[in-house]
Order: structure tokens, then C-alpha cells, then sequence
């Protein structure tokens, strides 16, 4: 599964003052199955991912779905929702806002263990935009699953940054989460997810690149102890 929130996000949240609205769809081709074909038998084929930011005179909307796709169809939904309400500036350069988020999906196999965020980002940019970056602390809920996965708290750091450069020919952006993830004899964990990504943009509304999604305990292996994984893709964003 990838899991996005990358350069829309990094890029828009510094103009959460004014109206402004964007999407966009990604897909991407994973590489992941035949790179780890034991540990990642039954990873996705492709990922399709719809992501959107708004924003109003409060704070800003953001939200993404991602749609994983192997031969048989759709095997997952993911998606997330968050609202950020604007109350402070640092600078001219910079701001603070509250942030609420809530994340889930479901699969072939059941459903994500859904979780509800709330917490502080500190948004900024360089003096033309063309950098620009947030960083997130957050309290994070886990909620019982019915298939009996225990409701535990957890924290969360998440870091998002966008820089183009080149006359706006290239884009290198990302996102960063770490948080307590807790395993199956309730004993806490570090995850690790990044999922830094690259791109050519060759007009304003087409861009080819790649992400690499890296990751530890975040990929559920039952092959055997293996925590790290990075797995590669091939993609192609529109800009709606």
C-alpha cells in the first residue's frame, strides 16, 4: 500500500489564507513484488492515488485516496482527511495551525485499523515559494477493529517538504511520519514511513517521476522477521 501526502500539500498549506483549491491523479507502478517476490507476495501492482487541497479563510481542507490495484481489480482503499485552522504566524515566511486528521480503508482481507489525529503544524516557504515545507506533532488514536485489534494511543511526528527548481522543470518533495505502532503481544514500536518522491515536470499539467516508498515495521511480513523494506515505483501525475 502507498500511502500519500506530498508536495499539494506541502506546496498549498502556506497559502491557507486565501481561496485556493487543487488535485490532482497519480499512478504509479510498483516494483515492490518482484523485489521482495517472498516478504511482498501479494503487494499491489499499481497504485492510483486522488489527492485535493482547499482552502478557506479559517485554514485549509486536505484529503487523498489511494486505490491499490493488482490483475483481479482493487485490493485496498486507503485514504486520509485532515483540516488545519489557522491562529498564529511566526514570520512572514511561516505559521502555526491546529491540525485534525482521521485515517482508514479497507481491503479484501478486512479493514485498516483506523486512527483519529489532533495536534500542531508549523507551515513555511522560502521567499518564492518554490521551497516549502510543514512539520506536525500530533496525539494519535487507534480504534478497535472488529476483528479484534485493541484501541491503543500513539504519538505522531509527521515532516512534509516541496522544493521545484530548474525554471520549475523539476519537483522534489515528500513526506516523513514516525510514530508508536504496537504489535500483537501489545508491546509498543517505532514505525518509520517516508515516501520521498521526484518529478520531471514536463508541462504545467503533466509530470513522470518516482517515489520510493521506505519504510520500517510499517509492511505487515509474516514470511519472516524482515521490518525494512524500500520499494520503488514509476509514475505519472495530472494535475486536474
Amino acid at each position: 500500500m502507498i500511502m500519500k501526502r506530498n508536495a499539494l500539500l506541502a506546496f498549498l498549506m502556506t497559502f491557507m489564507s486565501i481561496g485556493v483549491n487543487a488535485q490532482n491523479l497519480q499512478l504509479h507502478y510498483d516494483f515492490g513484488r518482484p523485489v521482495y517476490s517472498d516478504e511482498e507476495a501479494n503487494r499491489q501492482n499499481v497504485t492510483a492515488t486522488f489527492e485535493k487541497f482547499s482552502a478557506d479563510d479559517l485554514g485549509s481542507w486536505y484529503y487523498f485516496v489511494d486505490l491499490d490495484v493488482d490483475k483481479d481489480g482493487v485490493m485496498s482503499a486507503y485514504s486520509e482527511v485532515s483540516r488545519e485552522f489557522n491562529f498564529a504566524k511566526a514570520s512572514e515566511s511561516s505559521a502555526f495551525a491546529a491540525h485534525v486528521e482521521f485515517d482508514g480503508g479497507m481491503g479484501r482481507g478486512g479493514s485498516y485499523q483506523s486512527a483519529a489525529l489532533i495536534g500542531g503544524a508549523w507551515n513555511g516557504h522560502n521567499a518564492d515559494f518554490s521551497t516549502t515545507y510543514s512539520v506536525q506533532a500530533m496525539y494519535k488514536q487507534f480504534f478497535k477493529q472488529s476483528n479484534g485489534v485493541d484501541a491503543y494511543p500513539s504519538l505522531q511526528l509527521t515532516g512534509v517538504w516541496s522544493t521545484t527548481f530548474a525554471d520549475k522543470a523539476f519537483t522534489f518533495c515528500g513526506f516523513i511520519d514516525f510514530w508508536r505502532g504496537e504489535g500483537a503481544n501489545h508491546h509498543g514500536k517505532l514505525v518509520i514511513l517516508t515516501e520521498p518522491q521526484f518529478w520531471w515536470n514536463v508541462s504545467e499539467k503533466v509530470s513522470f517521476g518516482t517515489e520510493v516508498e521506505i519504510s520500517d515495521n510499517f509492511i505487515y511480513n509474516t514470511y519472516n522477521d524482515k521490518t525494512f523494506f524500500i520499494n520503488p515505483t514509476l509514475a505519472v501525475k495530472f494535475n486536474l
